[in-house]
């Protein structure tokens, strides 16, 4: 319809977006609040937008309660929040809250699929695969990525591959991540260090790529439970991986890889060498036979009781 057609192309009078960051103090309140008295001027309704809602003062939000308590029957407000729990109990208990999920990262491939393709974009899946892996279930931001890794590639000419998009935006360690795991689990220190060391040397923030590794052993104790889980969070050839390689880890090896990995995250986010920790603790993990602590122990037990040997 007409006004499905303005709202769309943003041309709408009676939809009125408001940034709270910028707008959020008494003032702009009290004006907001003798604007909603006018009528809408083309729709039956005058909806109000407003963006970052979190971000009111106080004092602006109590300006605003009033208005929220008996709103004009023409007039809706949409308060768009990242941070709902920072709003004040008393407007939050007068609205109703719907809750956006993250996108599947299947269907934010498929989607950039479909536009690179009206588009006349040229780029593989794996490159739409690490957009949507950085985009971290946000839509918006990874089409704004895929127009940026359009303009980027412009200036080079070819196709749009993974290598592109690490020069575009920075390497995300998830080459490298997957090449530790397989070196972990392969019990090979020298690989590790090896990896490690690449990694260091193309300037992967170190506490990023512990991040990636322990997101990789969390797939493996997902596919271990229910591969199914995994077709939402990975591109399909990274669900198959997970799958292919969880039977053969001990689920009591990935839980203290796990363990262990998050203690030397936060080391690292405290003030800690995040190099050192990480090679410290898949040393650790790499070399569990020598560890003599109890925690150690009752992993290796626990793995010799599940695979029966």
């Amino acid at each position: 319809c007409e006004n499905c057609r303005a709202i769309i192309d943003g041309t709408a009078l009676d939809v009125l977006e408001i940034d709270a960051a910028s707008n959020r103090g008494i003032d702009e309140i009290r004006a907001l609040r003798d604007a909603v008295k006018f009528a809408p001027s083309a729709m039956r309704m005058k909806v109000y937008i407003i963006d970052e809602a979190h971000m009111l003062t106080k004092e602006g939000a109590n300006a605003f309660l009033r208005t929220l308590e008996e709103p004009p029957p023409h007039a809706v407000f949409i308060l768009a929040t990242t941070e709902p729990e920072r709003l004040p109990v008393t407007i939050l208990s007068r609205c109703q809250r719907y809750a956006f999920r993250r996108i599947a990262i299947p269907v934010m491939i498929a989607r950039m699929r479909e536009i690179a393709i009206a588009e006349g974009i040229a780029i593989d899946d794996p490159a739409l695969a690490a957009i949507a892996y950085r985009a971290d279930g946000g839509l918006r931001d990874a089409l704004t990525m895929l127009e940026q890794a359009a303009s980027f590639a412009g200036a080079t000419g070819g196709t749009i591959d993974p290598r592109t998009i690490e020069l575009a935006f920075g390497a995300a360690g998830r080459e490298q991540a997957a090449a530790l795991l397989d070196a972990v689990l392969a019990r090979d220190a020298a690989a590790v260090l090896t990896v490690i060391e690449q990694a260091s040397d193309a300037g992967i923030d170190l506490v990023t790529l512990t991040r990636a590794l322990v997101g990789e052993f969390r797939n493996l104790l997902v596919a271990r439970i229910d591969p199914a889980l995994l077709a939402r969070d990975l591109a399909p050839e990274d669900a198959q991986r997970a799958a292919e390689l969880a039977p053969g880890v001990p689920q009591a090896r990935i839980i203290r890889a796990l363990r262990v990995l998050s203690e030397a995250l936060s080391l690292a986010r405290n003030g800690g060498n995040p190099r050192l920790e990480l090679e410290t603790a898949l040393m650790r993990f790499v070399s569990a036979r020598e560890d003599s602590t109890l925690e150690a122990i009752a992993a290796r037990v626990a793995a010799l009781e599940e695979t029966g040997v």
